[in-house]
């Protein structure tokens, strides 16, 4: 593949440029790609899975929280106290229930 680039313009050489850089990437990504899908696919036939390998396996289990607050109109609906609070709970308070009567 030969290409005459001292006839091309700086237009064309920049737009050339940026889709070299383009594949390359491009090209780079797939090969990572390919390579960790073959990685997997042997740690699996091991019987690992390739986070297990690497040490990039969770080793935080999560934890659940348990419900604080329940929502007068429908029980199940239930708000733990962490995090944003639910629009049935600042709703509840505007119409004058306490967090009190929210309870669980």
């Amino acid at each position: 593949m030969n290409f005459d680039l001292k006839s091309l313009s700086l237009k064309e050489l920049k737009d050339l440029q940026s889709q070299v850089a383009r594949e390359i990437s491009g090209y780079e990504e797939r090969q990572k790609r390919l390579a960790i899908e073959t990685l997997e696919e042997k740690a699996r036939e091991m019987g690992f899975s390739l986070a297990e390998l690497t040490g990039m396996a969770p080793t935080r289990k999560k934890t659940t929280t348990t419900a604080k607050y329940a929502n007068p109109a429908n029980p199940a609906d239930t708000w733990s106290g962490r995090g944003r609070k639910p629009r049935w709970y600042t709703e509840a308070l505007a119409a004058g229930k306490s967090d009190d009567d929210m309870r669980v």
